[in-house]
């Protein structure tokens, strides 16, 4: 079995989590998604490029697996298995964590949504790429 890999594709779509990461966790959610992570703004001074590097590294990895999943089905079957693996997989188990965790359902809808609308924008870009 080859598996075709655009690289281009999978950097774009790997950029695009950072898109709807600035989107998520400062325009639209910063405020409550500190209060109910426990994050201060002094914690958020240290550590960045540890940070960033390593999101966009979990990122790249994200992007090539769901990539291979992909192929060449387009972009409609891109963001729909995107969106079926941000819901039915990381945020199922983001919230099975959070279960156990005891985790304010806030905090998990922040988080989750996150992950299922970067998904499915990560899916949507490779789909139209490859």
């Amino acid at each position: 079995m080859e598996i075709d890999i655009n690289w281009v594709a999978v950097l774009l779509a790997a950029l695009t989590t950072f898109v709807v990461g600035g989107l998520w966790y400062s325009v639209l959610f910063a405020k409550v998604w500190q209060r109910e992570a426990g994050v201060t703004d002094e914690q958020l001074k240290h550590g960045t490029v540890r940070v960033f590097v390593g999101s966009f590294l979990l990122a790249v990895i994200m992007a090539v697996v769901l990539a291979a999943f992909i192929g060449d089905a387009g972009a409609g079957f891109g963001a729909a298995a995107g969106l079926a693996a941000g819901v039915a997989w990381v945020a199922a188990a983001l919230g099975i964590n959070y279960l156990f965790e005891r985790r304010s359902l806030t905090l998990f809808a922040i988080n989750a949504s996150y992950n299922v609308v970067s998904f499915a924008a990560m899916g949507a870009t490779i789909g139209a790429l490859q």
